[in-house]
């Protein structure tokens, strides 16, 4: 007797729901971001906290779906455009109001967006696993941004530039480490 085909989960599960929550987040967090320019810290504090609690979903989203068999494409797909609209809105945010510089902005947005377009042409040719660069560059341009985006005094300043520094080192050299696994993958797929 053949075993049964398991079924697949269904979508409207508690990750994806937390996923769904980020993305709505994200226009919050954004209009309290640049709510009165900027300068009403009220509004920036709340902005962390949207930013924190979207943040938080990240993590804990994927580690409910693994352990309880409930990860889905919906997920698969859903999740990393969250982050990077969350992400993206804070960076593009943060320079609109002149406190990150547009390069910064424009490097992280352009690896971002690529290694995500990147994943999909290569798909064909296997799954690009998030590696521990990936984690380690996710969890310092979420401590880079938190920083700048809580109305803190100018002593932090120095801080906070020195660890987005850092942030966009990652960033770039992930980025190019994500590029050689790719073609890797596609080289192993075609030979």
């Amino acid at each position: 007797m053949a075993e049964p085909t398991p079924v697949p989960p269904s979508p409207w599960n508690v990750p994806n729901a937390l996923t769904i929550l980020r993305v709505v987040l994200v226009p919050l967090f954004g209009w309290l971001l640049l709510r009165e320019g900027g300068d009403d810290d009220a509004s920036r504090w709340l902005a962390f906290i949207a930013f924190a609690v979207a943040m938080f979903t990240d993590q804990i989203d994927g580690e409910i779906a693994r352990r309880r068999g409930l990860v889905t494409d919906f997920g698969k797909i859903a999740d990393p455009i969250a982050d990077k609209a969350l992400t993206g809105m804070a960076f593009v945010g943060l320079s609109i109001l002149g406190e990150l510089p547009w390069w910064v902005t424009v490097v992280v947005l352009v690896r971002e967006w690529g290694i995500t377009a990147l994943r999909f042409a290569v798909i064909r040719y296997g799954v690009m696993a998030a590696n521990r660069g990936g984690k380690l560059k996710t969890a310092l341009q979420t401590l880079a941004l938190g920083l700048y985006i809580m109305p803190l005094p100018g002593w932090a300043d120095p801080v906070e530039a020195s660890v987005m520094a850092v942030a966009v080192i990652v960033t770039v050299v992930t980025g190019i480490d994500y590029v050689l696994s790719a073609i890797r993958l596609r080289r192993s797929a075609t030979s």
